[in-house]
């Protein structure tokens, strides 16, 4: 969650103005302090955990929606598929439940946070929520064979085997800034040590994997066994709902297939009150699945929410076997 005086910042973020400039000495401290804590975790000053399960940790370098959860539901599909029993640690942003949390697919945002929630519905596999993310994914060793942490690239407490850094395509790393100059975490150069870097939208570079986001058939939030296909909505204006970090590529998707919207982005993690969504008129309201699990309890026939699927390079896979054999199986490629 990005904090309101970052968010009002974000529209300096992506070019090199005075704004941003007159920023630098604050950006200059905030990467020297990232850069020490990093230093610290490194040299065993602060302690690293290590899990009996290995630990793949997917994350990114700026603020903002990268696409990260999408990758999450989308490895843990391919992880099963290899024989393996994953299960999810994420940080339970929004929620107020006493932590950590083991979460199911039926239990209130409110309480554990949209993106948790989004996850036990899409993955079928354990998912904890926790601040204390060594203790969230230690909760799941009994039951997991392997753990994927969501947005947990700077949580250096926690020991990884993997680390696999997500890349907006299309905004990439803005102006090259660190906060509060820029949207950068940390430096572009923390990529060198990541071990996978999945590029979501755009062109993939050297060394990076794609991915994009398919639209699946939208869901009813009254009735999520009621489904249309997306160019049904063709028909009329739609009301375009969208609480993530880059509402912008939920609204981008919907007018590529043809859709007429009326944009109404919310801040990330928004806590969705009836009110917001009254717009006094009947036309369908189309929004995110992190936003749908928000607004199911005071839904409307004519709410309507967009699954997504992430679809990546074939690479992708064989990459990340390769890697799980060699790290934690101690089994060199042929």
């Amino acid at each position: 969650m990005i904090p309101r005086y970052v968010k009002r910042l974000e529209h300096y973020w992506y070019s090199k103005n005075p704004v941003a400039l007159a920023l630098l000495p604050l950006s200059w401290l905030f990467r020297f302090a990232a850069a020490l804590r990093r230093r610290a975790y490194r040299a065993g000053w602060l302690k690293t955990h290590r899990l009996s399960a290995p630990a793949i940790i997917v994350g990114n370098i700026t603020v903002g929606g990268a696409g990260k959860t999408p990758l999450v539901i989308r490895l843990v599909e391919f992880l099963r598929a290899q024989g393996y029993r994953p299960g999810v640690v994420s940080r339970g942003y929004g929620g107020s439940a006493r932590l950590p949390r083991l979460v199911s697919p039926d239990c209130d945002a409110r309480e554990t946070g949209d993106e948790a929630v989004l996850l036990a519905r899409c993955c079928a596999c354990p998912v904890m929520i926790g601040k204390d993310r060594v203790a969230a994914a230690r909760a799941l060793t009994g039951q997991c064979d392997v753990i994927v942490s969501d947005d947990g690239l700077q949580h250096y407490a926690l020991g990884r085997d993997i680390e696999i850094a997500v890349v907006d395509g299309a905004r990439r790393y803005g102006n090259g800034f660190c906060l509060p100059a820029g949207p950068l975490r940390e430096p572009v150069a923390r990529l060198k040590h990541v071990d996978m870097r999945v590029v979501n939208g755009g062109a993939a570079g050297q060394g990076e994997f794609g991915m994009r986001l398919e639209p699946l058939s939208p869901r009813n939030l009254q009735q999520e066994t009621v489904t249309r296909e997306l160019g049904d909505f063709r028909a009329d204006t739609v009301h375009a709902v969208a609480g993530i970090g880059h509402p912008r590529r939920f609204f981008d998707m919907l007018r590529g297939h043809g859709l007429s919207i009326i944009e109404h982005p919310f801040p990330d993690h928004h806590p969705f009150a009836p009110a917001d969504l009254d717009f006094a008129d009947d036309r369908p309201v189309l929004m995110t699945g992190k936003d749908a699990v928000k607004c199911k309890r005071f839904a409307k026939p004519n709410y309507w929410y967009l699954p997504v699927q992430a679809k990546l390079d074939d690479a992708f896979g064989a990459r990340l076997m390769q890697l799980l054999k060699e790290r934690v199986h101690g089994q060199k490629a042929a």
